[in-house]
């Protein structure tokens, strides 16, 4: 029986529309190379063919915006001459196909897209979602990828200072890990990725080009999993850290001697992208010379090494007179460097391999002429009932081990199974690491400090993404207010099931509302994001997870910034923001205590969360604890003080549903009697510190239990 065999373009990802397009864009049938480069240029991860018509929603712009959407990070000012670059991006498929290397690799791009904007990357910040550890596949992921983060970023030089754990069933096939990175530069040491004038030469910087990793993100995040194909997955790049700590060192030498016209990282898509987006936003054309490509393997053809994504790799665009000193400063750091290229007038990229022209192509049509699909929409025809079933706690619900249970969660207990890998205090920035609600840098030579939080939460987007989306900012800014700083900028990663599911567009579409919505309510622009569609496995989608990280700035930075281990015997407890209601819709005390996903999450309220992120902002220079309410409610805050602060405390509540509600806006804050006082409404006196017990109504929990069960969640999981 004869085997039907897929056309090329369909076996690289393309559709037979697409294949269309590229004919009637060149004119004739692309050549093997050129097809190569159009397939990765124009996935889902390189052209953003399913969101980017929806992406222009958001708000992108301020008077403090340097560098907004569409480079390879944003940038703000900062004030006083500096400017803070910032980027977030996801690393899914590959960390499921190999956690360690995948992760680690993750890790090397966001720094790149980082310092090619001229900025020393200063911090880095993950969030990671995963199946339930009590499955040992999961446990093997988990521990791969938080293995190749802290490897890459221990190695590499740049502390990883903060970061959110979940863990889902919906995420067992599926795992997600995003990091963002921040990094800081002097107004002009500012570099962007374009090509220049005709005459420039591109110069190619760092790690020798390899198989591994060819099609590797732009091909494994633009399709989901199934039997087959993991059998047919693209090979995972392979990183090497101290290869990019001198590529690291050796760009940011360029800059300060002013050697570069532009620069461009070689991430998903490898030259393919580093020649033709650089040229197409210059207007100009390009001529490349593969055989001028330093390779680690023999015999790659032309579409080998045009979609390679190996790691390390950095394309500098420079003037012809300065070529000699940018090899000089390569070869003073250690690192590869050649010529490969020339940037020509007109707007034709010419690409030779072996003294033939492989490809002949309009440099802007890989990013200009991509697909744009406006695809079907459709709000999942259960949501009604879904939002119907409010979630209530049993009458006889023991309080005390509810608590527990809530503590002994590996996605709300210590997360210092994790962090303790990290080297969170390169630099000697780290004011608030790891731990805390929100990460405190500080600039050295300044008052000033860079406040960042990053948040996700699939639960609530799952059943009311836009309400979801929009509590994500909320929650954000708070967290950068309880280190006393401003919110100033936004950066997204929106991770999604398949978009070719009306419902997963729904959710995709209503999210990108929320996020915008809260956004512009709080004056904070979208500087720059990422998005990773098709996480599914056999069918079955992630809940949607959009993930945001947010720039706060405090300028001053507080004496000393609240922390939640410094509550004392006799000081207040209160709770700053709005009364909460009873609701437990995808609360943690649903998933955790009721095994349920229901009801609607209570609406976030612009107005009272500029209110309480201005009044906590203030606080934070006087008040010695401030802690966010989140995950596991009230209880939970109050629990992680007690715990950290090795004391006991008693709250008088209620309904026990008020201790273990998630609304939005509100902050628990401990201080002396008679040291602040906050305004009467929106602050409540709820308790006081005291005694080895925390004490709930009726319900009574010795600290040192919860303590136990706080630190274990994760490594008696991990043990098991």
């Amino acid at each position: 029986m004869t085997q039907t065999v897929e056309p090329t373009h369909r076996q690289l990802g393309m559709t037979d529309s697409e294949f269309d397009s590229v004919v009637r864009i060149l004119g004739r049938e692309p050549r093997p190379a050129e097809l190569a480069m159009y397939s990765v240029m124009w996935s889902e991860h390189c052209s953003y063919k399913s969101s980017r018509r929806h992406l222009g929603r958001f708000p992108t712009e301020a008077p403090w915006v340097v560098v907004g959407p569409g480079e390879n990070a944003g940038v703000v000012d900062i004030g006083d001459g500096w400017l803070a670059a910032l980027r977030i991006e996801s690393h899914n498929h590959p960390s499921y196909v190999e956690p360690h290397q995948g992760a680690a690799t993750g890790v090397g791009g966001i720094l790149r897209d980082v310092f090619t904007m001229g900025a020393r990357p200063i911090g880095l910040w993950d969030q990671i979602r995963f199946g339930p550890l009590d499955e040992p596949k999961n446990r093997y992921l988990f521990g791969g990828v938080v293995s190749g983060i802290a490897d890459y970023g221990n190695a590499v030089g740049v502390p990883t200072v903060g970061g959110e754990i979940g863990f889902d069933p919906c995420y067992s096939g599926n795992p997600l890990v995003n990091v963002m990175c921040l990094g800081i530069l002097k107004r002009d040491q500012l570099v962007l990725g374009t090509a220049g004038t005709p005459g420039t030469v591109a110069v190619l910087l760092g790690n020798s080009t390899g198989r591994d990793g060819i099609g590797g993100a732009s091909v494994l995040a633009s399709a989901s999993f199934d039997n087959e194909s993991r059998e047919k997955r693209p090979s995972v790049q392979v990183g090497d850290p101290f290869e990019e700590k001198k590529l690291i060192e050796a760009c940011l030498e360029l800059y300060t001697k002013g050697l570069v016209v532009g620069v461009q990282d070689l991430g998903a898509a490898g030259l393919s992208c580093a020649t033709s987006e650089p040229a197409g936003r210059a207007g100009v054309g390009m001529e490349v010379d593969l055989d001028a490509v330093h390779v680690r393997e023999p015999e790659m053809t032309a579409p080998e090494l045009l979609m390679s994504e190996s790691q390390e790799r950095m394309m500098a665009f420079v003037d012809a007179a300065n070529v000699e000193q940018v090899l000089e400063v390569a070869d003073k750091w250690e690192i590869d460097s050649a010529v490969i290229g020339v940037v020509r007038a007109g707007d034709t990229l010419t690409i030779r391999h072996k003294g033939e022209v492989v490809a002949e192509i309009p440099a802007a049509s890989l990013a200009d002429d991509a697909p744009l699909y406006d695809r079907p929409r459709a709000r999942p025809s259960e949501l009604d009932d879904v939002w119907a079933t409010e979630p209530r706690l049993p009458d006889d619900l023991d309080l005390a081990d509810a608590v527990l249970r809530l503590l002994d969660d590996p996605a709300i207990g210590s997360s210092a199974w994790v962090h303790e890998q990290y080297d969170h205090m390169l630099f000697l920035n780290t004011i608030v690491g790891p731990g805390a609600d929100g990460s405190l840098l500080r600039v050295k030579g300044t008052n000033k400090g860079l406040a960042v939080s990053t948040d996700g939460n699939g639960r609530l987007c799952q059943l009311d993404p836009r309400r979801g989306g929009a509590r994500l900012v909320f929650e954000a800014a708070l967290n950068v207010a309880v280190i006393g700083a401003e919110p100033m900028a936004l950066v997204d990663n929106l991770n999604f099931g398949n978009p070719e599911k009306p419902e997963v567009m729904w959710q995709f579409v209503e999210s990108v509302a929320g996020i915008s919505e809260a956004c512009e309510s709080l004056g904070v622009p979208v500087v720059g994001g990422n998005v990773s569609f098709y996480n599914e496995t056999e069918g079955v989608d992630i809940y949607p997870t959009p993930v945001v990280g947010l720039l706060g700035l405090a300028d001053p930075v507080p004496n000393e910034p609240p922390r939640i281990d410094r509550a004392e015997e006799g000081m207040e407890i209160w709770e700053i923001g709005p009364e909460p209601t009873a609701s437990l819709a995808g609360s943690s005390a649903e998933r955790i205590v009721l095994g349920t996903l229901t009801g609607r999450p209570t609406a976030p309220d612009p107005e009272v969360a500029r209110q309480v992120i201005g009044l906590v902002r203030e606080l934070a220079h006087t008040v010695p604890v401030l802690h966010d309410v989140s995950d596991g409610g009230l209880a939970v805050a109050i629990a992680e003080i007690c715990i950290a602060s090795e004391v006991g405390a008693t709250i008088e509540l209620g309904d026990p549903s008020l201790l273990f509600s998630e609304d939005p806006h509100r902050v628990v804050a401990v201080f002396e009697h008679g040291a602040v006082e906050p305004p009467g409404d929106i602050a409540r006196r709820i308790g006081t510190v005291g005694g080895v017990a925390l004490t709930l109504g009726d319900a009574t929990i010795d600290i040192a239990t919860a303590t136990d069960a706080y630190r274990e969640a994760i490594p008696r999981r991990m043990t098991s």
